[in-house]
């Protein structure tokens, strides 16, 4: 047993109720309030420097339009797309298990009082301990633990009781004590888990085809490494500012099998651990990386001697591991490369090694970088300079209790309630977009609507669709080149426009003209404007609708004979775009002006 040093401060999360506040106060938490209002979203306050929003939701929403052509192109061209899949995925089936490394948000490093930092000076916040200065003993910051549950607790995770650190020994430039401080033997968490729904997928296509549970081994927390500032031809430089930044380490079980559900998988946890409050940023800032372990096996076919097993999981292949991809596609793609390498690796009669692989961004394939260390190269040892983490039960249910509501909880109730009515794919999409902001503004829109139309319940059933149309389809249109700023169009703003469509104040298309307006900077209120430019709807007389549709409908009696004839109902729409044009704007309502031109044709009403 190896002795430990009588002066390391007793690293204990005790049960006393004023041990949970003390941990809450030093994290710079207040305790977390019950949700005051089920359609509020929580903003994320970062507690290190502030960040730019991560923008890997980018790539994401040209997935969900892509997705959804390809779902069209697969119902169109079925027969194509069976010749253009590779063959090979029907007799090779791919594993895949992650490990994410996330940045706690926390104000202080994890052994040590310097304070955390991501855009200080180089070397402008180490402690003695983090450049490994002779005599310094790490001193463990109790409040770091806080984030870490958050995270795990929202990971369905099983908090143990008893953790420690141990030594993990190896030597390279950006590790000065010559060992990383992690937690290998007794991690803070285990037995977890992480569903992905449909609507986790880009345009709520699932290649499983139903929801996909992945567990999670453990999660662990440790510390992070100097950054290597390269500077060719030879020169490396290293900033200890990041040296002991609180990690968490997620291990997944190897349980996922596309390549697309390991991108959603780590999407979806970052989603979490950005909707709790527990990482300081996403994965293009730096904030969040993943890597990801990759063996490809035969199917239905026996495993000689076994095969590998990890975790429980036999007759695995042997595995590689691609290391620090820092973006969702970056992830998908390089999962697709170095399974095809095995497969014709394999299939040429070679033999896939177990090594560290290296992936850049846009490249074809992956590339050696290392054999793969085992568990004997790196030397786990307890380390003695730490004592045990001791965590409260108190603690635990205090947190689980206050966590927010998670992206799974929102679905639910953005689909199922009356308030909101939205499809699963809609609410999908305002969950992914902006890091959760453009829900913010959707809700804040509702919120304001719901008010005014108090008294109306015919209007409060259609609000919740009304604004979901709205914020992602006419105002997402507007913001499909540029940043998502909410100041743009202010919600109070957007909530006016809306109500004077459903009070048939203005046309669909005057709508649009107003938020384009106020899109472009217009400082006018939507109400200002309206009265300025006369925009307000001045509906015409039956009898003037009937008089011009009636001159229409003689103009284009052919026209007319198809759709009555040959029930061509979608033609009605050209004359009522026709009856708008020919008339001064604000004037035709659309909907009257189809329902006189479908009477005097004879044909069935609209649905």
């Amino acid at each position: 047993m190896l002795a430990r040093p009588a002066s390391t401060a007793h690293a204990v999360l005790s049960k006393k109720p004023y041990i949970c506040q003390s941990c809450l106060r030093r994290a710079r938490l207040a305790p977390l309030a019950p949700l005051p209002h089920p359609s509020r979203l929580p903003r994320r306050a970062l507690q290190t420097n502030s960040q730019a929003p991560p923008k890997d939701a980018a790539p994401f929403r040209k997935l969900l339009k892509d997705a959804k052509k390809q779902k069209k192109a697969d119902g169109l061209q079925s027969n194509t797309s069976k010749k253009n899949k590779d063959a090979r995925l029907d007799k090779w089936e791919l594993t895949v298990g992650i490990e994410i490394h996330a940045e706690l948000n926390t104000p202080r490093k994890l052994f040590s009082r310097a304070a955390t930092s991501v855009a200080g000076a180089p070397n402008t916040h180490v402690a003695l301990f983090d450049a490994a200065f002779p005599g310094t003993q790490p001193q463990f910051q109790r409040e770091t633990v806080i984030p870490a549950l958050r995270a795990a607790l929202a990971l369905c995770c099983e908090i143990q009781e008893k953790s420690g650190f141990d030594r993990k020994h190896y030597f390279y430039q950006d590790q000065p004590n010559g060992y990383q401080i992690t937690q290998y033997y007794e991690p803070f968490a285990r037995n977890g888990h992480v569903t992905l729904y449909p609507h986790d997928f880009p345009g709520g296509v699932s290649p499983e085809d139903g929801p996909v549970t992945i567990g999670i081994k453990q999660v662990q927390m440790e510390q992070d490494t100097a950054k290597t500032v390269q500077q060719p031809p030879h020169t490396h430089l290293l900033d200890f500012n990041r040296v002991s930044h609180p990690l968490i380490e997620i291990i997944t079980l190897p349980q996922i099998h596309h390549p697309t559900t390991a991108a959603v998988c780590v999407r979806k946890i970052q989603m979490i651990l950005n909707t709790v409050n527990a990482c300081t940023a996403g994965m293009e800032m730096g904030g969040l990386r993943a890597d990801v372990n990759v063996s490809v096996r035969e199917r239905n076919k026996e495993v000689v001697d076994g095969g590998h097993e990890y975790s429980g999981v036999t007759g695995l292949g042997q595995r590689t591991e691609i290391k620090n991809l820092a973006s969702v596609k970056a992830v998908e793609d390089a999962i697709i490369a170095e399974r095809d390498r095995q497969i014709e690796m394999v299939e040429n009669g070679g033999v896939v090694e177990g090594e560290t692989r290296g992936w850049t961004l846009g490249s074809k394939s992956t590339k050696r970088l290392r054999g793969k260390e085992g568990e004997i190269d790196y030397r786990y040892m307890p380390d003695p300079d730490i004592l045990p983490i001791i965590v409260g039960k108190d603690l635990v249910e205090h947190l689980r209790d206050t966590l927010p509501m998670l992206s799974d909880a929102w679905v639910h109730t953005l689909v199922n309630s009356n308030q909101y009515g939205l499809t699963a794919k809609d609410a999908g999409t305002l969950l992914l977009l902006n890091d959760g902001d453009r829900l913010d503004y959707y809700l804040d829109v509702v919120a304001q609507l719901r008010v005014i139309f108090v008294n109306d319940p015919e209007a409060l059933g259609r609000v919740g669709k009304t604004a979901g149309n709205w914020v992602l389809m006419e105002l997402g249109g507007l913001f499909k080149n540029e940043e998502w700023d909410e100041n743009r169009v202010p919600s109070d703003q957007l909530a006016s426009i809306i109500v004077h469509i459903f009070r048939k104040q203005v046309t669909g298309r005057t709508a649009k003209v107003l938020l384009a307006k106020k899109f472009e900077g217009d400082a006018r209120t939507v109400q200002q404007i309206i009265a300025d430019e006369d925009l307000l709807l001045q509906p015409l007389s039956r009898d003037k609708y009937v008089g011009l549709a009636k001159d229409l409908l003689e103009e284009k009696a052919e026209m007319v004979k198809d759709i009555v004839d040959k029930q061509q109902y979608g033609k009605v729409k050209w004359f009522v775009g026709q009856m708008m044009s020919r008339s001064p704007e604000g004037t035709v309502e659309p909907a009257t002006a189809e329902g006189v031109l479908r009477e005097l044709m004879g044909i069935p009403p609209m649905e």
